[in-house]
């Protein structure tokens, strides 16, 4: 592995491509169907997105460096390939470089640096000291999820629509129910390696329950967007596909909590919650079409 492959490697590409991806769609939901864009600011926008990720990617190998040794000895720093200084002094240049490209969405610059950089301390929060705290660890990811929707919004207009408010929230209730769910999987390793998740706190049944819970809640948010008049008629078959199935598979994790369930399940709300991205998106453009 040449050392360019391994900062490649490092920063997790694919990840922060994600990352900016979700930036355009909160511009997009909050500027369709004016389409009265900043393409330059979205532009910005992705990669302040991207770098950021890609950031957060390297804070968490370097602090999980000697968990990585034993774990994944060819990641970059445990390989040798990239030795910790120089994964700091890589960090600091993609935060420098983000910072820069939030700045540049003008006339919104300043905005966008302090929610760029609150999303980078919640994300760098909970990679060093959130992922033992359990529900609190769960609450960051899922903001970690919402925010970059709030941040696209906010380059294409300086606020936040409400429409990408209501998306965001109901990205961040499903993913909270996900996270839970997930901790029901991992609850023999993280038993052992003491990460209070509800689940080896509570054990499976407590922790089903709240991750159902955070799952119907997101279901009760999305009738607002229509009932609102936020989104067109395609928004219908693609949000009742998301929320039927968030109701199926939470009478499915409630009948059995086990292991082996909750892995399909956090798999299943992963794809649902796409499909709910989808709804939106769809709905907003039939709302400028119909």
């Amino acid at each position: 592995m040449n050392k360019l492959y391994a900062f490649v490697k490092l920063m997790r590409p694919v990840n922060c491509a994600m990352m900016g991806f979700a930036v355009f769609v909160g511009a997009f939901l909050v500027a369709y169907p004016h389409f009265d864009l900043n393409w330059f600011n979205i532009l910005y926008g992705f990669l302040t997105g991207f770098t950021f990720c890609a950031a957060a990617m390297v804070i968490n190998d370097y602090y999980d460096r000697k968990i990585d040794a034993i774990n994944e000895p060819q990641r970059p720093i445990p390989s040798g390939t990239i030795s910790p200084k120089e994964a700091l002094a890589f960090m600091s240049i993609l935060i420098i470089t983000g910072s820069a490209f939030s700045f540049l969405a003008a006339p919104y610059g300043i905005r966008c640096f302090i929610v760029a950089a609150i999303s980078l301390a919640i994300t760098a929060t909970y990679l060093t000291v959130g992922k033992r705290s359990g529900l609190p660890g769960n609450f960051l990811v899922s903001a970690c999820v919402a925010i970059p929707f709030i941040y696209g919004s906010i380059t294409a207009t300086g606020t936040v629509g409400l429409n990408v408010t209501l998306f965001a929230s109901m990205a961040f209730l499903s993913n909270t129910g996900r996270e839970i769910t997930k901790g029901i999987v991992d609850i023999k390793g993280d038993s052992t390696e003491n990460i209070k998740t509800l689940a080896v706190r509570f054990g499976e049944k407590t922790a089903a329950t709240v991750a159902v819970g955070f799952f119907m809640l997101a279901v009760a948010l999305t009738p607002i967007t229509w009932l609102l008049d936020l989104v067109g008629i395609l928004f219908i078959p693609f949000v009742l596909a998301t929320d039927i199935g968030l109701i199926v598979c939470s009478a499915l994790l409630l009948l059995n909590a086990s292991r082996e369930r909750a892995r399909k399940i956090k798999n299943v709300v992963l794809l649902l919650f796409l499909i709910g991205l989808m709804a939106y998106l769809f709905g907003a453009l039939s709302l400028g079409l119909f």
